[in-house]
């Protein structure tokens, strides 16, 4: 299992919240496909064949608990991982 199927199964699992690295997670986005703006301190992330867009700001190094939710939550409603 390599480094980032290990960050994505952590993430899913939704034991860590608390503990998810906010440049784990951007990076986890691009991986998926998303296109990243910024706007101060907003990471836009947007993907083709979405609606919703995930807006996240970091919490110090870390991301912030409620916006890992809404990215985990995003990734299930549209089954995405990174073996497509």
């Amino acid at each position: 299992m390599t480094k980032h199927q290990k960050f994505l199964k952590r993430l899913m699992s939704g034991q860590a919240d608390t503990g998810i690295a906010f440049d784990e997670l951007c990076s986890l986005l691009q991986r998926l496909g998303f296109a990243l703006r910024v706007r101060g301190d907003h990471y836009i992330f947007t993907r083709e064949g979405m609606i919703e867009i995930i807006n996240l700001q970091p919490g110090g190094s870390l991301a912030k608990p409620y916006q890992v939710k809404q990215v985990r939550n995003l990734l299930r409603k549209y089954q995405l991982s990174e073996e497509k």
